[in-house]
């Protein structure tokens, strides 16, 4: 797991989620011809979070880009839209989806009929029309943007809670904590 994902993980167990990284879904030969990738290997999600009040699971596609031009999305589509085949192919994400909730069930990882809800978290995205029409995007598609207003505030947030043994918290209670004092 990379360094973002790791912070984007913890931010997530904060808010009640239980987190697993690099998951894992099973595609049948059949499957990955349908979505038009035969020779595929099982498809890797960068994080999945479970809410087991709720029986949501989260998939999370994790986007840093936080010294690059960002995320971009306009007239529509993110761009280079293959790096985003969840948010653009709406034959593969059914597919994804659909066999992640039966692998979580039968592993009694979730309850029956989970609600999966897609999410990207960009520590970067390119410009304010970008974020404009992400968010309207996101909204009209009721997919979840975890964009870098949503990680600062979240950060905050866990700078203000106990001591929790991982770095990108650490970091958050020495950046963020007694600034009052300045």
């Amino acid at each position: 797991m990379d360094a973002f994902e790791s912070l984007i993980a913890m931010l997530l167990r904060h808010k009640g989620y239980w987190v697993t990284p690099s998951f894992k879904v099973e595609l049948t030969k059949e499957q990955k011809r349908a979505i038009g990738l035969p020779s595929s290997p099982r498809w890797e999600l960068d994080l999945i979070a479970y809410q087991g009040a709720t029986n949501q699971v989260l998939v999370v596609e994790c986007k840093s880009f936080l010294d690059s031009p960002g995320v971009c999305f306009r007239n529509g589509r993110f761009e280079p839209e293959k790096r985003y085949k969840l948010f653009s192919n709406e034959l593969l994400r059914s597919v994804v989806f659909g066999n992640l909730s039966n692998q979580l069930q039968i592993n009694g990882t979730c309850a029956a009929s989970p609600t999966i809800r897609l999410c990207l978290a960009a520590g970067k995205i390119a410009s304010r029309s970008d974020r404009d029409a992400l968010t309207r995007h996101f909204e009209t598609n009721n997919w979840e943007l975890f964009d870098d207003t949503w990680i600062r505030d979240e950060l905050k947030a866990s700078a203000e809670k106990g001591y929790e043994n991982d770095v990108a918290f650490v970091v958050s209670k020495l950046l963020l904590r007694g600034r009052d004092l300045e």
